[in-house]
C-alpha cells in the first residue's frame, strides 16, 4: 500500500486517523502549519512517517508540500483533508477578508489538494479522497464555518462527478459536535468511519457519514 496523507494533522482526529491507517501498514504523510505539531504527531506514530510543514492557504507552499510525500511514499491510497478554521462568528461578525481566509482553509486549501493529487490517482484507477465535515445543520453562531462545511458537501459532490468513474472515491465524515474523549465524539471510533470508507467497494460507496 503506498500510504496516506493527512492534512491538518494535529492532536484529535488528524492523529487518530493517521494512526488508524499506519496500524494497517501504510506510510504516512503529514502535513500541518506548525512544525511543532507535525513533529509532535509523527513521533507518536511508527513506521514510515514523514512529517512536512505547510500552510493550506498557500498554494505553493501546499503543492510542494504533497510533492514532497509523493517523491518519498508514491501516489497516496487515501488522502485525508482535516484543516478547518473553527471559530464562533455571526453574520456581520467578520470582514469580507476574514471570510475570504476561513473559506481558504475550510475548503480551497482540500480543493487544491484534491486538484493535485486526484488526477493521479484517477489514473492509478483507485483511491479514497476523503474530507472531514461538519456541521449538518447550519448554526447561527457557527456561520464561516457553517458555510466552509457546506462547501465541503458541495465539493465531495463536485469530486464524486469527476473522479468518481476512473475509481477515486470522495467522501466525508461529518462530525456533529465537539471532538474529545469523552464526549460523544472520540477521535479513535472517528477515524474508524475513515478506515470504512477506505474499504469500501465502489459498488456500496456512500459520500457521507454523519457521526
Amino acid at each position: 500500500m503506498a500510504g496516506v496523507v493527512v492534512v491538518g494533522v494535529g492532536p484529535g482526529i488528524g492523529l487518530a486517523v493517521a494512526k488508524r491507517f499506519v496500524r494497517e501498514g501504510m506510510s504516512a504523510g503529514l502535513i500541518a502549519r506548525s512544525e511543532a505539531t507535525v513533529k509532535a504527531a509523527a513521533e507518536k506514530l511508527a513506521g514510515d512517517v514523514l512529517p512536512v510543514t505547510a500552510d493550506v492557504t498557500d498554494e505553493a507552499g501546499l503543492r510542494s508540500a504533497l510533492d514532497r510525500i509523493v517523491e518519498a511514499h508514491g501516489v497516496p491510497d487515501v488522502v485525508i483533508y482535516n484543516a478547518a478554521l473553527i471559530q464562533s462568528d455571526r453574520i456581520g461578525d467578520l470582514t469580507a477578508q476574514q471570510h475570504r481566509d476561513a473559506w481558504a482553509v475550510n475548503v480551497v486549501g482540500a480543493m487544491t489538494t484534491a486538484a493535485h493529487l486526484a488526477p493521479a490517482m484517477a489514473e492509478r484507477g483507485s483511491g479514497s479522497f476523503l474530507i472531514t465535515g461538519g456541521m449538518p445543520q447550519p448554526k447561527p453562531d457557527y456561520a464561516s464555518l457553517s458555510l466552509g462545511k457546506a462547501g465541503v458537501r458541495a465539493l465531495v459532490t463536485l469530486l464524486h462527478q469527476q473522479y468518481g468513474a476512473a475509481g477515486v472515491h470522495a467522501a466525508s465524515v461529518t462530525v456533529s459536535g465537539g471532538v474529545g474523549v469523552g464526549t460523544g465524539w472520540e477521535p479513535d471510533e472517528i477515524a474508524n468511519h475513515y478506515w470504512r470508507l477506505h474499504q469500501q467497494a465502489p459498488a456500496d460507496w456512500i459520500q457521507e457519514i454523519v457521526i
